[in-house]
């Protein structure tokens, strides 16, 4: 009885909680793209020319502040990667990735015979380079706040490649940032004013602290920030990285135009295959096991009808 009672009041404890932090504020539910993805579903799988070019704004944009320390430059080369070539089965051999390794400029490990680091162009065989030497100093350059590495961030977050999507896309425009501020209401009322229902539209001026920036995906309190309807603050909450994309901002090897949403569309992909790159082959082991047992089980069962077939049941 006494488990019974506790079980239900850590029930009513977490439904407690759960409430007060949509009071709060809470984050919107993140979207992926109108089309959605096509790696989604028992069928799926990646678009690589998707992934080629978010692995380009991943290199342009991201890598100056994000690490991907669990990912080495083969593994973009290697069967089910963006850049996987079939002459070369060994990824190490592949020029384009040898090419890859080769634009960033790495540590090596063993020190000169004086004791001084040596730095060398990177190899296949080496991880992708971290901006930062170290968690202090990625810190010390974003005023304090450490920016997550994205080996595998599209399983680590609720939501996946649709909360990379939603994220990279759901700061205010420009041209509601004026003085740290953004103005709810007539000029910016971000996804038609929602706040949990259709009933509230949100009026009111949201004050972004120092540093920080606004956005509906990120989990947080507005509610210290917000001026208005303190039972209705936006959802979301602020983070140190501001607004990273912009039309044009990366110049598409295969001649894509760079939109907004198509360098999220990619990158979100990018770091979704990053997250689990042998999603494909997986897929189409699981089917082929599916389609396996049911051939076994039709053969059990007609097997069971014919040894039986003269024994009274």
């Amino acid at each position: 009885m006494k488990r019974i009672l506790s079980s239900f009041a850590a029930g009513l404890v977490a439904i407690a909680l759960a409430g007060s932090a949509h009071a709060a504020g809470g984050a919107e539910h993140p979207h992926g793209p109108e089309e959605g993805f096509e790696f989604e579903g028992v069928f799926g799988k990646f678009e690589m020319d998707s992934v080629q070019r978010g692995y380009q704004v991943y290199r342009e944009v991201c890598s100056s502040c994000h690490s991907m320390k669990l990912m080495h430059y083969r593994n973009l080369g290697e069967p089910g990667g963006p850049f996987y070539d079939p002459e070369y089965p060994n990824a190490n051999d592949n020029p384009l990735v040898k090419g890859f390794a080769a634009l960033d400029t790495i540590t090596d490990a063993t020190p000169d015979e004086f004791g001084d680091p040596v730095q060398r162009p990177a190899r296949p065989s080496d991880p992708f380079r971290s901006p930062y030497a170290n968690d202090q100093m990625a810190r010390a350059a974003n005023g304090g706040a450490l920016p997550p590495d994205l080996s595998v961030i599209a399983k680590a977050r609720h939501g996946g490649a649709n909360y990379v999507y939603s994220l990279l896309t759901g700061y205010p425009s420009w041209d509601v940032m004026g003085d740290g501020e953004i103005e709810f209401g007539e000029e910016y009322t971000p996804h038609g004013g929602e706040h949990g229902d259709d009933e509230h539209e949100l009026h009111g001026m949201l004050h972004q602290p120092q540093g920080q920036y606004y956005n509906p995906y990120m989990a947080g309190d507005t509610t210290p920030q917000w001026a208005g309807d303190p039972r209705h603050a936006p959802a979301g909450g602020f983070l140190a990285m501001p607004p990273q994309l912009s039309d044009g901002r990366v110049e598409y090897l295969d001649g894509t135009e760079a939109t907004v949403h198509q360098m999220a569309y990619d990158v979100a992909q990018f770091l979704a295959w990053a997250g689990e790159p042998k999603q494909t082959s997986r897929k189409k082991a699981g089917v082929a096991v599916l389609i396996y047992l049911a051939l076994l089980a039709g053969i059990l069962w007609l097997s069971y009808k014919r040894i039986w077939r003269n024994v009274a049941h």
